[in-house]
């Protein structure tokens, strides 16, 4: 099995050295002149040369490049290849192997049980995990990225952004070829893999169950659904539950400027704001009587301001809705999609093996859904 590109690199270079091609104080191929060598990216050649570093071979100095230590020339078989004590460097090089995870946040009803199925695949590899979390901004994402790059990740998990276009560090990667999985969301005409429920089946699902039920004006409630696949998938399949019966579509039914439940707004002056919102849309379309939420908090909100105004769920109004606030002791309060969160984790762990291995998994990995009654 070939070795990852940057372990290739580094042994290119600890063999020139142990070997005295390179002498103590000369100085080591720069991160430029390794990538036009080997045909790859300035990631991969710094990867290389900053594990160097860290073993003691090398010494980096920042605007003037990297040289032979003298102090592993004088000790070379602290490296040698001979040195039976040690693991040879393949082997060393994949026990240190780092994953990163980028998440815009975590809670109960979606995010927390993808993330232990992560760390628990990257515990059963011998891998370690380092976390940022984005909530929700660009800005915040392309740090993160930067940060564990920098860090020495040797591949990168990402839940990307809400409703922005895709930040320059993240097409940096793909272009890169960088080792990546992206969960939640895919990114449209871009060659990353991903991992994903089906939405627009998932939520045409939701909504025929409704129609099924005999409600014949249905809303859509989401947060901006512009440059957000996941959500934009959901307002296709919303769509097509109607178009496929031959139902009139009205626009005024979809719902999509709430914010409260986007990472860290989920506060109460945002969710009375959203909940004016719920309200006037409901004075003025008196004959909806069927809601699908794209999120399990919007399904909250939505439940809080119709018992607010005296009247009843599900007597009154019925809610679908995505995820679920899992409790040991009461049911579900609504019928909802449930994303497959530990398949999810799993899958993406598995791709980035694959991907270090040199293989070619599919770009798109859709995870079955199951809808809860």
């Amino acid at each position: 099995m070939q070795a990852p590109l940057y372990e290739q690199i580094y042994g290119f270079v600890y063999n020139q050295i142990t070997t005295g091609q390179l002498k103590a104080g000369e100085r080591v191929p720069s991160e430029k002149e390794l990538a036009d060598q080997f045909n790859v990216s300035r990631i991969t050649t710094k990867k290389a040369l900053e594990s160097l570093a860290q073993e003691g071979l090398i010494t980096r100095m920042r605007g003037k490049g990297s040289f032979v230590s003298e102090a592993n020339i004088a000790h070379p078989l602290k490296h040698s290849a001979e040195n039976t004590d040690k693991p040879d460097l393949q082997e060393h090089a994949r026990a240190a192997r780092i994953i990163g995870v980028l998440l815009p946040d975590i809670s109960e009803s979606y995010g927390f049980r993808l993330f232990r199925t992560i760390e628990e695949k990257t515990s059963e590899i011998g891998c370690h995990l380092l976390v940022k979390f984005t909530y929700d901004k660009q800005e915040e994402e392309e740090k993160a990225i930067q940060s564990l790059i920098k860090s020495g990740v040797d591949g990168l998990i990402v839940f990307p952004v809400h409703g922005e276009h895709y930040s320059k560090e993240l097409l940096r990667l793909v272009i890169d070829g960088f080792p990546l999985v992206l969960v939640d969301r895919y990114m449209r005409g871009i060659p990353a893999c991903s991992v994903h429920t089906n939405n627009e089946k998932a939520c045409e699902e939701l909504t025929d169950y409704l129609i099924n039920k005999g409600h014949q004006e249905i809303a859509l409630l989401s947060t901006p659904a512009e440059n957000t696949t996941t959500l934009e998938d959901r307002l296709k399949g919303f769509s097509n539950a109607f178009i496929k019966r031959g139902l009139g579509l009205n626009p005024d039914h979809f719902v999509t400027n709430l914010f409260s439940t986007l990472p860290k707004s989920f506060e109460s002056q945002n969710i009375q704001v959203d909940q004016q919102l719920l309200r006037n849309y409901i004075h003025s379309h008196p004959a909806t009587t069927g809601f699908v939420a794209c999120e399990y908090n919007l399904a909250r909100v939505l439940k809080r301001e119709i018992e607010l105004m005296g009247k009843r769920v599900p007597e009154d109004y019925e809610i679908v809705c995505f995820d679920f606030l899992s409790d040991n002791f009461d049911a579900p309060q609504f019928v909802h999609v449930r994303q497959n969160e530990e398949a999810m984790g799993a899958r993406a762990v598995e791709i980035l093996g694959k991907l270090w291995n040199g293989a070619t998994p599919p770009r798109q990995n859709i995870i079955d859904f199951d809808l809860m009654i």
